[in-house]
């Protein structure tokens, strides 16, 4: 039976699965490095068999897909020779068509080597996601991903509606000026007031709501969106906020990693969706087999630290993987570590990122980590926290 290789944009399936259904195949797809059968099509190049095998690979983000007439066939097929990692090479020069080019085509954010935590065997790296052009964070990646989704599958409003601790807002009202549709942004009432500022600069309308944390207004903003024919894209349950991290910022990270000849020990970032961190899990224990440990930051029980909080506040992606621990950090402990960065390291981070700083300088404490190689996630940079750090350098009497 003859095999070739087509092009992934010109398949198409009339068997649409959900995430659920085809999380095992991803898994094993990427535990054994590849894949293991032809995706039987017909004539015009729709699948007709191993739907779950094209949908596993539609959301890896491969090039191409091993194919045969009607019947699967089996067969080992790399990753690599699907260009797997064609995606997240990155443009070379740095020249782009457009600002939505300037976020997608700009990947890999960079990975660099924190030298002040370096020490004693143990090697430190950071993936700074500030590097993202609209909200100068990870957010920047799912608010692009849920808007294109919903443009093309017709699903997208002239007004969108979202619940936002800020990133994700900045991020949607990004998306929303450049395709002339207008954003509508509801925010908790903990969140420092600079947000209400920078989101109404980028032209959005913003509603601070009367509850701390924006998962306790989730149904409010849905029902509002509902009423006046809006489209709420829901970051919290919006399985393309998981898939934007497996299919871009899991490998991108797994690129980098292969070309400096690093292997992981742990990776350790916030949990706040749950999204990108439980994209990272699934993908670095299927495809190390197991060998990288996966921690989550949050916030210590009373505390609130700004885009994480605690996994019993609801989070849906968490629940489908594996963590081997999630750390408490107080949230002054989490201002100190990110004031300590900036002043060892001259790059000012975010809050969360202090989180996840002091989560692994906490592990290390408390003997859990051997020597070796580790990985921090930084979510964004320190700018939208003045309000934070003001509160610790007067109660430091450094201001």
């Amino acid at each position: 039976m003859r095999i070739w290789y087509e092009s992934f944009e010109a398949l198409r399936s009339d068997r649409p699965l959900e995430l659920g259904d085809v999380m095992e195949y991803i898994k094993r797809i990427l535990w054994d490095g590849g894949v293991s059968e032809t995706i039987p099509v017909d004539d015009e190049g729709r699948v007709v068999g191993n739907y779950e095998i094209y949908e596993a690979l539609r959301r890896l983000g491969v090039e191409r897909a091993p194919v045969s007439r009607g019947e699967p066939v089996k067969i080992y097929v790399p990753l690599e020779a699907l260009g797997f990692y064609d995606e997240v090479q990155g443009s070379a020069l740095k020249v782009f068509d457009s600002t939505i080019e300037l976020l997608y085509r700009n990947w890999p954010t960079p990975l660099f080597k924190l030298r002040s935590l370096s020490r004693k065997g143990y090697r430190v790296w950071a993936k700074w996601e500030a590097y993202n052009p609209f909200s100068w964070s990870v957010k920047d990646r799912i608010g692009w991903y849920m808007f294109v989704d919903a443009m093309r599958r017709g699903k997208l409003s002239k007004i969108l509606y979202e619940a936002t601790s800020t990133n994700t807002g900045m991020a949607l009202a990004a998306m929303a000026a450049a395709y002339g549709v207008k954003a509508k942004l509801y925010l908790p009432s903990a969140i420092q007031k600079a947000s209400d500022v920078l989101l109404r600069v980028m032209g959005a309308d913003v509603v601070r709501m009367p509850k701390p944390l924006t998962v306790d207004f989730i149904d409010d903003v849905d029902r509002e969106a509902r009423n006046v024919g809006a489209t709420h894209l829901n970051q919290f349950e919006n399985d393309r906020n998981f898939e934007v991290h497996l299919r871009y910022t899991a490998k991108e990270l797994d690129l980098q990693l292969r070309s400096a000849g690093i292997i992981p020990n742990a990776i350790i970032g916030g949990i706040g969706t749950s999204g990108h961190m439980s994209a990272i899990s699934l993908y670095f224990k299927s495809r190390y087999r197991g060998a990288v440990k996966i921690y989550g930051a949050q916030p210590a029980p009373g505390d609130t630290i700004p885009g994480i909080r605690r996994v019993e506040t609801g989070m849906k992606w968490i629940h489908m993987v594996e963590f081997d621990g999630i750390i408490d950090v107080p949230r002054d402990e989490a201002i100190e570590a990110a004031v300590r960065i900036a002043r060892s390291e001259g790059i000012l981070i975010g809050l969360s990122s202090g989180a996840v700083t002091r989560a692994f300088e906490k592990l290390v404490e408390e003997g859990a980590l051997e020597e070796g190689d580790y990985i921090l996630v930084y979510p964004d940079n320190g700018l939208k926290y003045v309000e934070q750090f003001t509160e610790y350098l007067k109660k430091k009497g450094e201001l």
